[in-house]
């Protein structure tokens, strides 16, 4: 897979891919993340990639040319899956997104800022807005790091076990049960038995039903179907 993040402040974003699994999933050559100053894209002399509202109002707009200039010479290199903007009023990022952007090739993150983008550049360019939660940041970049993290763990060899994002929370439409490790048994507190019986079906079983008593507890909502 190869991400391309544009956004006004690069610096922002690349320690995460420093480290931990987003560093190993691009050792391994399996994804490739490249990020694009905006501010190389425009003409200005002060590098300005943003202006005043028309028809008045607080705050600055994203200007349409340099995202265009950036977009669409990336485009010209390659075919893209996706183009997204990360914004507080696009679809709420869940398991089921990520799942489906994890089988893309090629797509492109566009991080918004100030009092967001020209609404030319959403007509135009984005095929899939996308928000972290409802509320607002400063810009979209933590929101792509939430972004990047919830899909590159989910390509293939990424993770060391790639059983383990299968059984992650919300993969089912269930929170995952409890889990425990050694000791199993610690200032009295014990790992219940069944999971040390070495009884396989059972185990599973048990963690079965964990994870339902646990999401009907704290996410009866994801139970509704």
């Amino acid at each position: 897979m190869r991400i391309d993040i544009i956004t006004v402040v690069p610096e922002l974003l690349k320690s995460p891919f420093e480290a931990s699994i987003m560093q190993r999933s691009i050792a391994k050559g399996l994804v490739e993340v490249h990020f694009h100053n905006l501010r190389d894209y425009t003409t200005n002399a002060y590098k300005q990639v943003d202006d005043y509202q028309y028809g008045g109002g607080a705050g600055m707009v994203m200007m349409i040319e340099p995202i265009d200039k950036c977009i669409s010479g990336l485009k010209a290199e390659r075919d893209y899956d996706e183009v997204i903007y990360m914004t507080p009023d696009g679809e709420t990022l869940n398991q089921g997104i990520a799942n489906t952007i994890s089988l893309q090739k090629n797509i492109i993150i566009l991080c918004g800022h100030y009092k967001g983008v020209d609404q030319r550049v959403r007509d135009q360019f984005i095929t899939r807005e996308i928000s972290i939660g409802d509320y607002v940041l400063s810009g979209g970049e933590l929101g792509a790091l939430i972004l990047c993290d919830a899909v590159i763990r989910l390509i293939p060899g990424v993770l060391g076990n790639e059983t383990s994002a299968l059984t992650d929370s919300f993969q089912d439409d269930m929170l995952a049960p409890p889990v425990y490790t050694r000791p199993a048994e610690y200032k009295g507190w014990k790992v219940p038995e069944i999971l040390t019986s070495g009884n396989t079906p059972k185990i599973e079983a048990w963690r079965e039903e964990q994870a339902y008593k646990h999401t009907l507890n704290r996410r009866p909502d994801l139970l509704k179907d």
